[in-house]
């Protein structure tokens, strides 16, 4: 036997244990429901393109972060995100697709930086793009902050906020105070004005031959602070400057216009101009989202406009819009600050626990469950019935069917609820009911419009059972009064032939006098009007 090799994962790669994988895999599902919903076709692209593919219009830090190397005499890259595969998809296949094209993907990607909190060098990102022919309506650009919205809100997340700007506004500002030439350096600095701070990021600017005047003037507009209104009405200032800004600046008051009218509360998105987005093909809007109180994460999602993306594999124009999620850090964030439940629903339904050597019934069995839409694993393995109860519970299996001799003479099983510890003998199809109605039961808890029926429904039976008990005791009361005068009555002579006091006194509870009749209620509580 050679040396042990130490097992370890390399910085930046994320491995999970079972339990957080079934969460991360819930993510990834709900993820899959949401982009369906708004109508995306999902897609998948190759992990390892031909360099000149990928890096067709990359540079600067991007070409910097691939993993590059030959094999033979291929040159390969493994992709740095699921945009640029998506440009070579769409140009490649544009003769099969129909427009405006809709797509997700979700995938690993590959960046050689610096590994570090929240950050990983292979993590998953989950993408939409809607490509168009030659056009794409603005209105696209709106509908995106809609999707994370909803997004976000269906995994749990409220603290968030969607910072939205436009890289035409940028660089019609950047032409107005003539520094149009050094704009995709600008753009850069910018923005990692989060990162390092404004006065950092003057440094550099200064650095990139910006005149100091220029650059604390800049800065003033694009870090001011107020409401979507004032800064669109700060911005109105400059129209009329150039072309591109007045574009710009038509085309981010069209999308936050039009985010309003998709759902989206005011609280949830905000024009930051100075997010500007560092990856080279972006052209319009840009987004960025953010967790609140939580700076140090980053973006979690991220997008925005690319009018020429495919223009290095065809010469057709195939302008779109999208948003990455980095799904790995989001779930890192998620699981970090302890806003995702961690008592997850166990993916197994019921463990088959055979307690004779042979197998054939338990594998019987298990084969109904399963035709019966019921995940089931079978125990095999040999021990005592404890260790393998112990099992299912550790897994937190709901229910063990337990198969011993008496039960596979009967052609019966006994079903155990791990939860309560309540275990009964019957037939296999009772079973197969009992664990279904727990299953329907868990779908309803989980599903918050299911929910709220069934706490509408509690709170209308706990109103009645309120109502029931009430009319009740009155019944009961009424009842036990009856059963009293009845037997003070058997104890009176046949016939009365005088007024009795003790009796009226047991009767009756009081008389009212009207001015054109009275009222003699009973003690029974029953009430009899007479007219005089």
């Amino acid at each position: 036997m050679g040396e042990i090799v130490e097992p370890r994962t390399l910085s930046g790669f994320m491995e999970l244990l079972p339990k957080d994988q079934v969460i991360f895999e819930k993510i990834k599902s709900e993820m899959e429901k949401v982009y369906q919903k708004y109508g995306f076709y999902p897609i998948d692209t190759p992990i390892l393109e031909d360099s000149r593919i990928l890096l067709a219009k990359a540079g600067g830090e991007t070409e910097k972060q691939v993993y590059r190397f030959n094999k033979g005499d291929s040159d390969l890259t493994m992709r740095f995100d699921l945009t640029v595969p998506l440009a070579k998809y769409v140009a490649k296949n544009y003769g099969e697709l129909t427009f405006p094209f809709r797509r997700y993907q979700i995938g690993k990607v590959y960046r050689g930086e610096r590994a570090q909190k929240g950050r990983f060098r292979e993590f998953y990102q989950a993408d939409i793009d809607i490509i168009g022919d030659g056009k794409l309506s603005i209105v696209n650009d709106a509908e995106i902050p809609s999707i994370i919205y909803n997004l976000f809100k269906n995994l749990g997340i409220d603290n968030f906020v969607i910072r939205i700007n436009n890289r035409k506004v940028l660089n019609g500002l950047f032409d107005n105070f003539g520094v149009k030439d050094s704009a995709v350096e600008i753009l850069r600095t910018i923005d990692k004005i989060d990162k390092i701070g404004r006065d950092n990021v003057a440094k550099e600017l200064v650095e990139l031959n910006v005149q100091e005047a220029t650059v604390n003037e800049l800065l003033d507009i694009l870090t001011f602070d107020g409401s979507n209104d004032e800064k669109v009405e700060k911005l109105n200032s400059f129209a009329g400057c150039n072309e591109v800004f007045d574009a710009g600046l038509l085309e981010l008051t069209t999308v936050i216009n039009y985010i309003a009218g998709f759902g989206v509360p005011s609280d949830y998105y905000k024009i930051d101009l100075s997010i500007a987005r560092g990856l080279d093909y972006y052209t319009g809007t840009v987004y960025e989202t953010f967790i609140k109180g939580h700076p140090e994460y980053g973006s979690v999602c991220s997008g925005g406009r690319y009018d020429n993306l495919a223009e290095y594999y065809t010469k057709k124009s195939l302008p779109g819009v999208g948003i990455s999620i980095g799904l790995t850090r989001l779930f890192y964030v998620l699981c970090e600050n302890e806003f995702l439940n961690r008592e997850i629903e166990c993916p197994i339904d019921a463990l088959v626990v055979p307690m004779t050597d042979d197998m054939t019934y338990a594998v019987k069995t298990a084969t109904a469950l399963r035709a019966a839409d019921i995940n089931t694993q079978i125990y095999l393995e040999e021990g005592k019935f404890k260790k393998k109860l112990t099992y299912g519970s550790r897994l937190t299996i709901p229910f063990c069917i337990i198969l011993g001799s008496d039960e596979i003479d009967a052609n019966q099983v006994t079903i155990k609820n791990m939860n309560t510890g309540e275990q009964k003998t019957t037939d296999l199809q009772d079973a197969i009911s009992i664990i279904n109605s727990q299953k329907e039961l868990l779908k309803k808890a989980n599903n918050k419009e299911a929910y709220d029926e069934i706490a509408d429904e509690i709170f209308k039976l706990r109103e009645q059972r309120e109502k029931c008990t009430v009319d009740t005791a009155a019944r009961d009361a009424q009842i036990a009064r009856i059963n009293e005068l009845q037997d003070f009555i058997k104890q009176q002579p046949a016939h009365l032939e005088a007024f009795d006091e003790a009796l009226v006194k047991r009767w009756l509870e009081r008389i009212i006098v009207w001015e054109d009749h009275f009222t003699v209620e009973l003690k029974s509580g029953l009430k009899i009007d007479i007219e005089g």
